[in-house]
């Protein structure tokens, strides 16, 4: 009789012991690979220095993978080599990540995550190779449908790919951050507190330090490359005496990259978020216009949008032409100077939408956008607009030396942005790869009023600049600079935010972490809700992965409840469907109840794995074992 695995051991200090790196190049396809050997399955993941709950999750599932009889080879490389293997080379059997949202997960986003029509496309868009046509007519239907249709068609979008599992849904974690009120207030409980939205929501404590305690912006060093001068002093505060506000972060992909389309340098994208203006944001559970002072529906398949008075970094106006190169570059970044068009790897969900664009005058741009509701036309216009002088120059086929792709990209995909001009209400200043970057309040931005604007508004000669967006936005950002340092571990970042080295951390802490903050007199425990779920992904691209049957047995074999005990402390929710970040967008036979998965339940025996009737389930669709209990490759 084959013995149980039980939950405590299958995870016990899993965090800890990382497997040894792999390469991130090319590599063979061992899924599945001779009829009359042992399957062969290989995991990716970040190591536990990266991301500990990540890796977790995968040992969890190498245990029981090989519980059954399969060959697992466990693989961990950094974050930005996951992302690339897997969303830019799409070369891996199976992979354990969280899903990079700050925004709840919305039915629309799995348009682009799951659509046939991408599945030759890099990024985010379908990366796990899904060709299903029941869910292409579902994701169009979602689209075009209103009011309860509209919810039927979500519901069914769900079971269907909840059914499908080209990814399981497993996790998702509490968003856990360190704060240090002293200097700063309106850190968030209902939203993750270190995002656009979360940080715009900021206020300066009145009378407080504005200089803080110990925090250093390096004084007067210049970047590396010859980016603009820092003019901070080592007291934290700028020459002129503004406050600074200090975060501390694990992930040092931001002070070596400002790509807002690149997916492998991207998480949450809350700092490109503050630098890039979208035309709408969400807030809450509204959209609001952002740098669109208006849009209007002229007809079914037109949306007008109006610009408000704005200029780029570098000081040049933005325009309607800027609007309309914007979706003409996320659709094809070589704007056909390439045989095949090299579409963005991020934010083509949203980009498909529009059909064709049109300059009306310097501040109004139309666009063509598909027969949609007025829900899914609105997330069309939730995209970063770029300056149209400085990425038109990055339109050329491109190569990074020492990787190699599998299809042809361009400058503007790889490139890491140096010195990136946006619109936003923060502007670059300054970095050194891997420890800190520097960024500063964007005087010119709409969000800050001028006394000329106040003026103006009083004798009624013109309107306010921000019309529409929440008052609590205006006049904000509510600190003059925003540091952020590269600290090697939770722990010490939380450190950091005690000692009042730093205002905050960056989302999200492990559990681990909790205790130390309840220690401190002077940091506290904020907990927000994370759209950014822990999931496995499969490559339904390669046999067996390509078969939905035997991608549900594997989903079977996540055990979600001990995961969320035991390797998040509890500060995480078990889930099924990706929309769960949205209770009431979950439908009754999605909802999670009493510990159990409600579509692909997990193979439990009281606790612990039942390895036979995991493997009457393989046997049941075809699969069969040698006389050692291996499971062989193909149903032989």
């Amino acid at each position: 009789m084959t013995r149980p695995i039980s939950r405590r051991a299958a995870l016990a200090g899993l965090g800890l012991a990382a497997a040894s790196a792999g390469c991130l190049g090319r590599t063979e396809n061992i899924a599945g690979r001779n009829p009359h050997s042992q399957l062969t399955l290989e995991i990716n993941t970040t190591p536990a220095d990266g991301d500990p709950n990540g890796i977790r999750i995968a040992r969890q599932l190498e245990e029981h993978l090989t519980a059954v009889g399969i060959d697992v080879r466990l693989n961990t490389v950094g974050q930005t080599d996951l992302w690339r293997k897997v969303l830019v080379n799409q070369n891996f059997d199976l992979y354990v990540g969280q899903f990079v949202e700050t925004e709840p997960f919305d039915s629309d986003a799995l348009y682009g995550l799951t659509h046939s029509q991408f599945v030759a496309e890099p990024g985010w868009q379908n990366p796990f190779g899904l060709t299903e046509i029941a869910v292409d007519d579902l994701l169009e239907e979602q689209r075009r449908a209103a009011g309860s249709d509209r919810s039927d068609a979500v519901d069914a979008l769900q079971e269907t790919v909840c059914d499908l599992q080209p990814f399981s849904v497993v996790a998702f974690p509490d968003a856990l951050t360190a704060v240090q009120g002293a200097r700063f207030e309106g850190w968030t409980q209902d939203r993750q507190p270190v995002s656009v939205t979360g940080l715009l929501g900021l206020d300066a404590v009145p009378d407080a330090d504005s200089a803080g305690d110990g925090g250093s912006d390096g004084g007067n060093a210049t970047a590396d490359g010859g980016n603009t001068t820092s003019s901070a002093t080592a007291d934290g505060a700028d020459a002129e005496g503004g406050a600074t506000l200090r975060l501390v972060t694990t992930d040092d992909r931001i002070t070596e990259n400002w790509n807002p389309i690149a997916a492998e340098y991207r998480k949450y994208g809350t700092f490109t978020g503050l630098l890039y203006d979208p035309l709408v944001r969400t807030d809450g559970e509204s959209t609001v216009p952002w740098l669109a002072a208006d849009w209007e529906r002229p007809g079914a398949n037109t949306v007008d949008v109006a610009l408000r008075d704005a200029r780029w970094h570098d000081g040049e106006p933005v325009t309607a032409s800027d609007v309309a190169f914007t979706y003409r570059f996320l659709r094809d970044t070589s704007l056909g100077s390439v045989e095949t068009s090299v579409p963005t790897p991020r934010f083509r969900g949203r980009s498909s939408l529009v059909e064709d664009e049109r300059v009306l005058d310097d501040a109004t741009v139309r666009l063509t956008v598909s027969d949609v509701n007025e829900t899914v036309a609105a997330r069309a216009l939730r995209v970063p607009i770029l300056p149209e002088h400085v990425w038109s120059e990055r339109t050329d086929a491109a190569t990074i030396g020492g990787f190699e792709f599998d299809f042809e990209t361009t400058e503007a995909v790889v490139t890491n942005n140096p010195d990136p001009v946006g619109s936003g209400p923060l502007r670059f200043v300054e970095a050194t790869a891997g420890e800190s970057v520097v960024f500063e309040r964007n005087p010119d931005h709409f969000l800050v009023r001028s006394a000329a604007d106040a003026d103006a508004e009083a004798s009624e000669e013109t309107t306010d600049p921000r019309a529409g967006i929440p008052p609590r936005y205006h006049g904000k950002p509510a600190f003059d600079r925003l540091r952020i340092e590269v600290s090697p571990s939770d722990i010490s970042a939380v450190e950091a935010v005690a000692q009042g080295l730093a205002d905050a951390t960056v989302s999200n802490l492990g559990p681990q972490s909790v205790p130390r903050i309840g220690r401190s007199d002077d940091a506290r425990l904020v907990s927000g809700r994370s759209a950014a779920f822990y999931h496995v992904g499969y490559n339904a691209r390669r046999s067996p992965l390509s078969n939905p049957r035997f991608r549900a047995v594997i989903a079977r074999l996540i055990d979600k409840s001990a995961v969320v005990d035991e390797a998040f402390d509890g500060y995480a929710r078990a889930a099924a469907s990706p929309l769960a970040a949205s209770p009431d967008a979950v439908p009754d036979s999605l909802a999670w109840t009493d510990g159990t998965d409600p579509v692909h339940p997990f193979f439990d025996d009281e606790g612990s794995l039942d390895v036979e009737a995991a493997r009457a389930a393989l046997r049941d669709i075809g699969y069969r074992f040698d006389s050692e209990g291996r499971l062989l490759s193909r149903g032989q």
